[in-house]
């Protein structure tokens, strides 16, 4: 059931968006390759944002595959209902669950691709064992909460390790990043051996956003290794 991509994937995230203009603000982003939707529950991180129901609604009013980043407690719980409402991936926190690999599970019978996210400071070896019950892996550049942080560029050694397992065919996994991405950051993360690229507030906070995303895509393109735009 994984993804794998030829292109670099880029994924806006709508928590840079106009909450009071979201249908607009997720067509202001066509072309995109998925719409990254951040849950938070103010449990698992210490802000709220949006849920479900708004989750819904956004399906209703574009086919830009949803990419759920669910920063909550009890994913378990709650996972789920996201696949069901028809979310193209759905990604909890290892941190919040004592059993990954069951709740990958549960979101992959509910019809959506299951992402595992682990934190900066969070060691990726523990989790490689797990890892081909996932389809993506989304590794977090910024302490997961707030948008607009700074980059943490040594999250990139877990994408280098990642990409040489992938390369090296021991897993067949999607690597997502997310925090942080911009114009000035992208190129490092694309070399290091990211497959998708979430982008908040460098794609939300310029004029032409929908431009923007292919600015991102053919940047992280030139450099990355193993991704390639069409001919």
């Amino acid at each position: 059931m994984s993804d794998t991509a030829d292109r670099p994937l880029i994924a806006p995230s709508i928590l840079s968006a106009d909450f009071a203009r979201l249908a607009d603000e997720v067509a202001a982003v066509k072309g995109a390759d998925w719409l990254h939707v951040d849950v938070m529950d103010n449990h698992f991180v210490p802000n709220l944002t949006l849920g479900l129901p708004v989750v819904q609604s956004l399906l209703g009013v574009t086919d830009i595959p949803m990419d759920c980043h669910l920063m909550i407690e009890d994913p378990g719980r709650w996972a789920p209902p996201y696949a069901e409402a028809g979310a193209h991936n759905v990604t909890f926190h290892a941190e919040a669950t004592d059993d990954p690999v069951a709740v990958a599970r549960d979101i992959r019978a509910a019809g959506a691709k299951a992402g595992l996210g682990i934190k900066p400071g969070t060691p990726l070896d523990p989790y490689l064992e797990i890892l081909r019950s996932f389809d993506t892996l989304l590794v977090m550049s910024v302490e997961p909460g707030f948008g607009g942080q700074a980059f943490i560029p040594e999250v990139l050694d877990k994408v280098r390790a990642m990409r040489r397992l992938v390369d090296a065919g021991e897993l067949r996994i999607l690597i997502e990043i997310d925090g942080g991405i911009n114009a000035d950051t992208i190129e490092a993360a694309a070399e290091a051996g990211v497959d998708c690229f979430v982008a908040g507030s460098a794609v939300y906070g310029t004029a032409d956003p929908a431009a923007t995303v292919t600015a991102l895509r053919e940047r992280a393109a030139a450099v990355s290794p193993h991704l390639h735009l069409p001919r």
